[in-house]
């Protein structure tokens, strides 16, 4: 049972960005930034890291949420994310992703805890700066917003179907207020 009262039909971070929403619309917007946004990471790729890093912080909500999310973006290739959320190392991922995921562990870990060599590791496997710069981002973010739902003890659905309905969802619609077109209350981001 959440610690505040949400709304029963807004699971997760939806339900708390509801509650205050001159603090939920930027939160949206800092997610819709970072996943959906133009990136030369594909946007499965930055669900998966979103994913991985609420699994090390065993936030179940953010993990289930993101982890749908990405197997909608990556279609054929889904079965990437519950690799890299079991082992990133041995997970069929680039080179790439899988020096970026040793960086997002890092971060979740400690932010001091990214080296120079970890940074070249990730550059020698072809991540540029805004790679890496992203990667830290999500990263930080994540462990942000999994607190911010654990710690206020956020709905979280125990139904398999929920996550892969809200992992559809956010592929599609992102996470910014919804766009013109589209309605949507102001009081309920797209999360």
């Amino acid at each position: 049972m959440p610690h505040i009262p949400v709304p029963d039909d807004l699971p997760g971070i939806r339900g708390l960005m509801a509650f205050r929403p001159e603090t939920g619309r930027p939160l949206s917007e800092l997610a819709e930034a970072l996943l959906v946004s133009e990136s030369p990471l594909s946007r499965g790729e930055r669900e998966t890291i979103a994913a991985y890093v609420s699994h090390l912080n065993a936030c179940r909500f953010c993990r289930d949420s993101h982890a749908a999310a990405a197997r909608h973006l990556l279609g054929t290739q889904c079965d990437l994310v519950d690799a890299v959320l079991v082992d990133p190392a041995a997970a069929p991922a680039s080179a790439k992703l899988r020096a970026l995921l040793a960086i997002a562990a890092k971060v979740q870990a400690s932010g001091r805890l990214v080296t120079a060599d970890d940074v070249a590791a990730a550059r020698a496997e072809g991540a540029t700066d805004r790679d890496v710069h992203d990667t830290v981002l999500i990263a930080a973010a994540f462990s942000m917003f999994n607190r911010y739902v654990d710690g206020l003890a956020a709905l979280t659905p125990d139904d398999p179907a929920a996550y892969a309905e809200m992992g559809r969802r956010m592929g599609d619609n992102g996470y910014a207020a919804r766009r013109a077109g589209t309605a949507a209350s102001a009081s309920e981001p797209a999360r």
